[in-house]
């Protein structure tokens, strides 16, 4: 392209200070470094990790930054070193990434790169720890190393995953990370048999992802969890088919899920953070043969505390990080499911609004009023 190797002037997001509105600026994007790519974000979706670090309660605060990591768009120029994209492919960014020679990326079990592993402090590329936004001059941080508020963003080659072209961006970008987080752990990691019984803790977009995973499974009995009642008539389109409330029992959650399966469920899938829901997922699962996966992110502080029965009686506790996929290996894999009509990601977006209304998107994100909304960018 005749932009390659140039600065290009476009329009971002720009949060100045800690859950204050972000200001459309015009920032100038510089051209790619070694492994990098510069990518025309088409269409970006709003996570609650971009709400959580643009609030900065309990993170350390990096201001001015552009947030923004769910995002589908096409290769504008590649750095020095990229063999494996080129200018029109269309791609997905993503918060993690796989840079091909660790030894987790050789690892068949893994996806936890030593090289690109998601940092929530980094503000600049790995390369050589500098911006490539400014504003005025100045330099305008990085967010987990992608940044898709903004019309162009320069991503790190192995956070990029290439996928079909003929796959719709406005929905397949949310592929980049809550959707996959849910599905793959159920998915790859809790992995239930047809006609097996899964509940799931906590009916965020994170959690439908996992029912969602449990669908497609084929479970016999998907159980959602959640204290908000008003989750569980969506959480119906996701395949759940019971719900429980534990503010409306006097008993810990987890016995009333054990009475209610005839002794537990064959898999669990928690996705609050919580560390007591953590414990309740474990718990209700069956003896000798039950799976929990924990998916929620708890507090730095938070201990997890059973009794080693609970182990010895044979019941499986598992950690998973970004639904056990790799990047660029397993995330096109992903799309293809959507593209053959095997996952359906239509129900996951329930607002879309143009890049100027961005702040609206916030607006819907916190008050709990969406499970995705879609930023187009172009409008």
């Amino acid at each position: 392209m005749s932009t390659a190797g140039h600065f290009i002037r476009c329009l971002a997001a720009v949060a100045w200070e800690a859950g204050k509105p972000l200001v459309m600026e015009e920032v100038e994007v510089a051209p790619p470094q070694k492994h990098e790519v510069r990518i025309k974000v088409h269409f970006t979706s709003l996570c609650h990790t971009d709400v959580c670090f643009w609030e900065a309660k309990g993170q350390t605060p990096l201001f001015p930054r552009i947030f923004g990591h769910e995002a589908g768009g096409v290769v504008e120029s590649v750095g020095e070193g990229v063999t494996d994209l080129q200018s029109g492919d269309h791609v997905l960014t993503i918060f993690t990434g796989e840079c091909g020679n660790c030894r987790h990326c050789h690892s068949e079990e893994s996806n936890m790169c030593d090289l690109l592993r998601i940092n929530t402090e980094r503000g600049g590329m790995i390369h050589d720890g500098e911006s490539r936004f400014s504003s005025n001059g100045k330099p305008i941080h990085h967010f987990l190393g992608t940044s898709t508020f903004s019309e162009f963003t320069v991503v790190h080659s192995g956070q990029v995953a290439k996928i079909n072209p003929e796959a719709p961006l406005d929905k397949v970008c949310i592929v980049s990370c809550g959707l996959s987080t849910g599905l793959g752990a159920t998915l790859n990691v809790a992995k239930p048999k047809r006609g097996q019984s899964v509940a799931i803790f906590g009916l965020g977009a994170v959690g439908l992802a996992a029912a969602e995973g449990a669908r497609i499974s084929g479970a016999g009995r998907i159980i959602g969890v959640d204290l908000n009642p008003n989750r569980f008539e969506e959480a119906k389109k996701f395949g759940v088919t019971d719900f429980v409330n534990p503010r409306e029992h006097d008993k810990p959650v987890q016995q009333v899920i054990i009475e209610m399966t005839d002794g537990g469920v064959d898999r669990s899938v928690e996705c609050t953070g919580s560390v007591q829901v953590m414990i309740q997922a474990f718990e209700c699962v069956h003896e000798g043969w039950g799976v929990a996966v924990l998916v929620g992110v708890p507090r730095q502080d938070d201990a997890f505390r059973t009794h080693p029965m609970n182990f010895l009686n044979e019941r499986t506790l598992k950690g998973s990080f970004f639904g056990n996929y790799k990047p660029k290996t397993d995330i096109p894999g992903v799309v293809e499911k959507y593209m053959n009509k095997e996952l359906d990601l239509d129900k996951f977006i329930t607002h879309a609004v143009p890049f100027s209304k961005i702040n609206e998107a916030f607006d819907y994100m916190s008050k709990g009023e969406c499970i995705r909304c879609v930023i187009d960018m172009g409008a």
